[in-house]
C-alpha cells in the first residue's frame, strides 16, 4: 500500500513539474527573425524573438545567435526581459498602449522598436567589451493635444537632446541639451526598456 502511494506521489509531482516546465519554456511562436554580422567577423549572426503563446501575459524571449565559421550558431544572450510584455497586466488586464514592433540590424548595431499609443520608441545596441552595450535611445510621443516631444540619447557620448514642438505648425517650443553619462553602458541581458527617465 505504501509503495501504491509512494508511486502515486511521484507520478503526481513529474507530471505537475513537467507541466510547469512546459509552461515556463513554451516560447513556441516565432515573431521575428533577423540576420547581419554583429561581431565584425564577417560571418551572419541571427536574433530570434518568440512569444509565449501560453502564458496570460504572453512575454517575448529575445535569442543573439553568433554564426560560426563551421556553420553553426553559438547562443549569445537569452532575455525574457528586453521586450515588454505583450499583456503586462493578463489578457484580461489593463492595456498600456505599449507593443512591440520589431528588431533589425543595421550597420553592426541590433535596435529594438516598441509602438507607444500615441508614438514610438527604440534602443540601440552595439557588440563591444565582450557585451551588447545599449548605446542609443530615441522617443516620439504625442501628448494629444498637438505637442510632440522628441528624445534622442546618444549613451556612448552621454549627448541627450530633447525637443518640444507643435505637429500643425512644426514650432518649436523648446530644445534643450544636456550631458548625461552613465558608465558602464547597460548590457542587453540585464536590460529592460523605460526603466528610469533616461532610457
Amino acid at each position: 500500500m505504501k509503495s501504491t502511494i509512494y508511486l502515486l506521489f511521484i507520478f503526481l509531482f513529474n507530471t505537475v513539474y513537467g507541466q510547469n516546465s512546459l509552461l515556463k519554456d513554451s516560447f513556441n511562436y516565432e515573431v521575428k527573425k533577423v540576420t547581419g554580422d554583429l561581431n565584425k567577423d564577417k560571418i551572419n549572426d541571427i536574433v530570434i524573438v518568440t512569444q509565449d503563446t501560453i502564458n496570460d501575459k504572453s512575454p517575448y524571449k529575445l535569442q543573439i545567435y553568433f554564426g560560426q565559421p563551421n556553420g553553426e550558431l553559438k547562443l549569445i544572450i537569452t532575455t525574457v526581459k528586453a521586450i515588454e510584455q505583450q499583456f503586462p497586466d493578463g489578457k484580461e488586464g489593463y492595456k498600456t498602449g505599449n507593443g512591440f514592433d520589431g528588431i533589425a540590424i543595421k550597420k553592426g548595431k541590433f535596435s529594438i522598436s516598441n509602438q507607444l499609443l500615441r508614438g514610438n520608441f527604440e534602443h540601440q545596441f552595439r557588440f563591444q567589451n565582450g557585451n551588447f552595450e545599449l548605446i542609443g535611445f530615441s522617443k516620439v510621443s504625442s501628448d494629444g493635444q498637438g505637442t510632440i516631444t522628441s528624445i534622442d540619447f546618444n549613451l556612448s557620448t552621454g549627448l541627450r537632446i530633447e525637443t518640444r514642438e507643435r505637429y500643425d505648425t512644426d514650432k518649436v517650443l523648446s530644445r534643450s541639451k544636456k550631458k548625461v553619462v552613465i558608465r558602464p553602458l547597460p548590457k542587453l541581458q540585464e536590460f529592460t526598456p523605460l526603466e528610469n527617465e533616461w532610457y
